[in-house]
């Protein structure tokens, strides 16, 4: 709420926008003459990143004040709960996972607590930035997890991470990790290409796929944190990365609104 108000705040009426989230307003611009416009474009650039770092340290202090709000139940529960999550530029995450790693270690270091989540979309790009910033021993949320496949991806970054971790001499004893599963989104998309096909028997599976896939994820988990490869995680004293369901909501207003936490209890 407050970061939103601090954007609104900046609103101008002339418009030379800034990005493709926040949008700074510059007064007059399109009336300047063109040697003006040089000056106006590096007004425009100061701004923005002044603008930016304003919204980090917003951003890291209130992540950082809930990390300490949460603190009695991560030690209450061994490093296990009492988490905070805090997202790198998902921008970066699409193309970059030399920049997401950057910017992975900035937040760690800005935050500075040791029950902070740095999240992480599960794209393409993500999952090396995802096994580098484990190996780095910095604790990660990866989120945006719609397929098996990708859920099978995010689970090797995460054991091929602790490994790098434990051939370099560190200690994965304090890394944690969580695989996002975004459950609902499945049957938004599953539904639509199955009312396409219009079958009968397509028509008998919408709203099913989501909490099939969750289990056949959840029957993943359970083989990959088990054998000689965790084993030896394990002895070093690395914690499973646990399966967090995300997106349980019903988006369609015809299912029941418990159907998918229901199924997954």
């Amino acid at each position: 709420l407050v970061a939103a108000t601090f954007l609104v705040a900046w609103r101008r009426p002339a418009e030379v926008p800034i990005g493709d989230g926040a949008r700074l307003w510059l007064y007059g611009v399109a009336r300047l003459p063109l040697a003006n416009l040089h000056r106006a474009e590096r007004r425009r650039t100061r701004l923005g990143r002044r603008l930016a770092e304003a919204l980090r340290t917003l951003t890291t202090t209130d992540v950082r004040e809930a990390c300490d709000v949460l603190r009695p139940a991560y030690a209450a529960s061994d490093g296990v709960d009492g988490r905070v999550s805090i997202e790198v530029d998902p921008r970066l995450a699409n193309y970059d996972a030399r920049r997401t790693v950057a910017e992975a270690r900035a937040l760690w270091w800005l935050v500075d607590r040791p029950n902070l989540f740095i999240k992480i979309p599960a794209t393409e790009a993500g999952i090396p930035a995802i096994e580098q910033t484990l190996a780095e021993g910095i604790s990660v949320n990866v989120t945006l997890i719609f397929s098996l496949q990708r859920y099978a991806d995010v689970v090797d970054a995460y054991l091929r991470g602790l490994e790098r971790l434990v051939a370099s001499g560190g200690s994965p004893k304090d890394v944690y990790s969580v695989a996002s599963f975004f459950v609902s989104r499945v049957d938004t998309e599953a539904d639509k290409r199955l009312e396409a096909v219009g079958t009968k028997e397509a028509l008998a599976v919408r709203g099913k796929l989501a909490n099939a896939i969750a289990k056949l994820a959840y029957e993943h988990y359970q083989e990959s944190f088990a054998g000689p490869r965790w084993e030896f995680l394990a002895s070093k004293g690395a914690n499973p990365q646990r399966c967090l369901w995300a997106s349980t909501s019903t988006k369609n207003p015809a299912y029941r609104d418990v159907m998918y936490v229901k199924e997954l209890i």
